[in-house]
């Protein structure tokens, strides 16, 4: 029998979305925290298959304002120290940047990247491929590529680095392969003041990009996901951030 998988999330009607119904279709179990709403997160994590952090509106640089993000940042030392394949998704790629001692940033004018963007894999990302040409982004802060750490795929736009491995068994990614039409919709609804920023593509572009390139992800994460399970459960050793 498979071990469980850890998800966390950030809001109360937060979803797993595609990579919670591919790992379910895996055969693993989901066990669903959300730390920002009271839930505590796993202590002993030779009981799970892995860990995934999500993303969320809050930032990676908020901990002294949340407790629970300084919770979420210190507690990646558990998968990374156990060798458990470990997952952040934008905001949870973030604080896995933010644990080895990275730097999260963004501008002052606010810029995002709001919508789909094109992305290059790198050589060493080339192994979980082949890539998407475009991913769909929803941030304004990006992750630096922290010493030790592998590129996997970089950018030519205002954030470079897309998605970098750390060990055997660390991974984070800064797009949203997760985001079903559905979840596009909502927070296309909810955060509708995001498309303002500069940077951010319009609205019905979202949706006819969409059409164009989400077979690719599609297909690319579900590949990821299995290499990402796959990966040797070698332990490593990490400063976490001061």
């Amino acid at each position: 029998m498979k071990k469980p998988i850890v998800i966390v999330l950030h809001q109360e009607t937060s979803t797993p979305g595609r990579v919670g119904m591919k790992l379910t279709q895996k055969g693993y179990e989901l066990d669903i925290r959300k730390p920002a709403l009271g839930d505590a997160l796993p202590d002993n994590m030779e009981e799970y298959s892995g860990a995934v952090i999500f993303g969320g509106p809050m930032s990676a640089n908020d901990d002294s304002e949340h407790e629970y993000i300084r919770t979420e940042i210190d507690w990646i030392a558990k998968p990374l120290a156990t060798g458990v394949p470990f997952l952040g998704i934008c905001l949870g790629g973030q604080m896995l940047a933010r644990h080895l001692g990275g730097k999260v940033f963004g501008f002052p004018d606010d810029r995002a990247e709001i919508g789909y963007y094109d992305i290059s894999a790198t050589a060493e990302g080339a192994t979980y491929g082949p890539w998407p040409q475009r991913v769909y982004q929803w941030h304004r802060e990006g992750f630096e590529l922290v010493d030790g750490a592998v590129c996997l795929a970089t950018s030519n736009g205002d954030f470079p680095h897309q998605a970098f491995r750390y060990g055997d068994s660390a991974f984070a990614i800064q797009f949203h392969p997760e985001v079903t039409h559905k979840m596009m919709n909502r927070w296309l609804v909810k955060a509708e003041e995001r498309l303002k920023l500069p940077g951010a593509r319009p609205r019905e572009s979202h949706f006819s990009d969409r059409f164009v390139h989400d077979p690719s992800v599609d297909v690319w994460l579900d590949r990821f996901l299995d290499d990402w399970l796959a990966t040797a459960q070698t332990p490593v050793s990490v400063l976490a951030a001061e």
